[in-house]
């Protein structure tokens, strides 16, 4: 019998509803390492998590067993419950509407992994808003910008 064999890589990015500074650094991480544990209970590849108060950067193996748009609705879903039930917030957690999802090749490991892994350095340089359109511009990606995210800057 015949095997699959694949190797897809998926940047997602998304962000806190309103775009609030909500993920707050004393348990920031603990939701990080919940969400790659999300991804590996799907049968999935985390490579890394990691982000800043108002938006997250998830970089997935992904087999072609599940859609990005179903493991994206997961974490999102899955990590909001996780949230709000250790009441990290005195008001309710949620994420935005949509994401992206952008695609790597194999040789772009280390270099999304790094650009990742350096988001708080990243962004005392550049808004989450000039990073997301550059990311929609380099992948060509079409796009209306009051469709996008809900910009706080």
């Amino acid at each position: 019998m015949a095997g699959t064999f694949s190797q897809i890589y998926i940047h997602y990015v998304f962000a806190v509803e309103r775009r609030e500074n909500l993920l707050e650094k004393p348990w920031r991480e603990e939701v990080f390492k919940y969400i790659a544990g999300i991804i590996k209970g799907k049968k999935q590849k985390p490579i890394i998590v990691n982000g800043v108060s108002d938006h997250v950067h998830v970089f997935v193996g992904l087999k072609p067993v599940v859609s990005i748009s179903d493991l994206v609705r997961d974490i999102k879903n899955n990590s909001s419950n996780f949230i709000n039930e250790r009441n990290f917030l005195k008001s309710k957690f949620s994420w935005q509407e949509g994401y992206g999802a952008f695609s790597h090749s194999h040789s772009q490991l280390d270099t999304v992994y790094q650009y990742i892994a350096n988001q708080e350095n990243h962004h005392r340089k550049k808004t989450f808003k000039e990073e997301y359109i550059e990311f929609l511009q380099k992948f060509e990606i079409e796009y209306q910008e009051k469709y996008l995210f809900e910009w706080l800057d």
